[in-house]
Parts: structure tokens; C-alpha cells; sequence
């Protein structure tokens, strides 16, 4: 009998767990003694928080990233195999969304592994919630072109869909660039396309807020994990 693959949900920043992950989610996380994770130092400091049974120095940890290979994600499944219950933790709040994780989730359905979502905040469903730009069609892009030649082409794209089918477009950015990316959406959009940004979402910090493009013009940002909604 193969074990279960739990999709575990990190938080989106530090804080109280409790506030933000259910009871029950935690003691789920609290059992597990096998994850795969994007990076185990922030893995072992958000277990640490979640009070493991196993000590941390007996966890196991196998790394999935962007340079893992089909080979190395397939030899992932091999605890699941041997009837061990294993849990998947990124990087991005939800595993394999936006995420390198999906290719595990992937696999493990074709070989018959149970795979059970675990609740936990979403900053993409979060941010669509809150920006009051209509959920009923919507679109997640990731992150958007790093050149900015492709970056304007992209923008320019998205914003006519969100038009021509009266969508939600939604898309992240590495806070590094979240200025970079301001700045192309204002030179890009109308200004009269809405554009909503949640940042440091479920935080004591949180900022959202939903105004036309031209009402952003020379707004600051900061570092800080950002989520941009256009509509127009």
C-alpha cells in the first residue's frame, strides 16, 4: 500500500500559525516525518513553528527545484512506494502552484499515489478576493518576461484579453523587480485599466488596493511580496 502525498501549505510570512493554518492541518504536518522541499533551512524553520513529533535533526528532506530532473523527481516518489506518508512544502504558500512541485503531484497520480490538498492561504486567490475585479473568469500568468521588450509585449497582451473576454489576469513578481514591473504596467496599460496590487498578504503589514493605472503612477512599492491583478 503506497502512503499519501500531502500538498502542505507554508504561510506567506511569519506570525501566529494558528491564525492562519487550521488545528487540524497542523497536526497533519505535525505526524510527517518525509518532505520534499524547495529550501530545507526555511522548511525546518516553518516545522519548528509547526512542532513536529519527530525531531528536526530526524526529518527527512529531499530537495525539488527549478534544476531537479525528471529522473531525480521520479526517485522522489520512492518513500510514497514504500508506504510512507510524505509531505510537499514550496516556497510559494500552495505547493505546485507557480511552483516546481506540480511535476511531483504529476507523477505521484500516475502511480496510483493518493494526493490530498492541505488548507492553507493562497495569496492568488487572496489577492483576487480582496481586489474586487470579479472572479467568475480570471487567468494566472506566474511571473511575466524578465526583458522588458517581451515584458511590454506581455503586458500589452494580457491587458486586451482581460478586454476582449472580461478577465481577471493575474500574475507575481520576484520583490526585487516589483518597481520594474509598476513601471512597465503604467507605461503600458490604459489608464483606465484597473489594477489592483495585494501585498503582504495575511500579515500585520498587508496593503491592498484596486485603482485605474494612471492613479499608480509614481507609487512605491518596496520589496515586498506583491501580487498584481489587472482588469480592463
Amino acid at each position: 500500500m503506497t502512503g499519501t502525498l500531502y500538498l502542505v501549505p507554508s504561510p506567506l510570512g511569519e506570525g501566529p500559525l494558528e491564525g492562519i493554518l487550521p488545528r487540524d492541518v497542523l497536526m497533519r504536518i505535525a505526524d510527517l516525518s518525509c518532505f520534499v522541499v524547495e529550501h530545507p533551512k526555511s522548511a525546518r524553520h516553518f516545522l519548528k513553528r509547526c512542532k513536529t513529533k519527530t525531531p528536526l535533526q530526524q526529518i527527512e528532506f529531499h530537495v525539488l527545484d527549478e534544476h531537479t530532473s525528471k529522473m531525480e523527481i521520479e526517485a522522489l516518489l520512492a518513500p510514497l512506494l514504500a508506504g510512507r506518508d510524505v509531505g510537499l512544502i514550496s516556497e510559494a504558500g500552495c505547493p505546485a502552484v507557480a511552483d516546481p512541485g506540480s511535476d511531483l503531484v504529476f507523477l505521484a497520480h500516475r502511480k496510483g499515489i493518493r494526493v490530498a490538498p492541505l488548507v492553507g492561504p493562497s495569496s492568488i486567490l487572496l489577492s483576487l478576493m480582496a481586489s474586487g475585479l470579479g472572479g467568475q473568469r480570471f487567468c494566472f500568468h506566474g511571473y511575466l518576461p524578465v526583458e522588458k521588450e517581451d515584458l511590454d509585449k506581455k503586458i500589452r497582451a494580457i491587458e486586451k484579453a482581460s478586454r476582449e473576454r472580461d478577465e481577471t489576469q493575474i500574475f507575481i513578481e520576484t520583490p526585487y523587480r516589483n518597481k520594474r514591473l509598476l513601471d512597465a504596467l503604467v507605461e503600458n496599460c490604459r489608464g483606465d485599466t484597473q489594477l489592483s496590487i495585494a501585498t503582504d498578504l495575511s500579515l500585520d503589514t498587508e496593503s491592498i488596493m484596486t485603482k485605474p493605472v494612471r492613479s499608480w503612477k509614481g507609487t512605491e512599492l518596496g520589496k515586498r511580496p506583491s501580487v498584481f491583478l489587472i482588469k480592463g
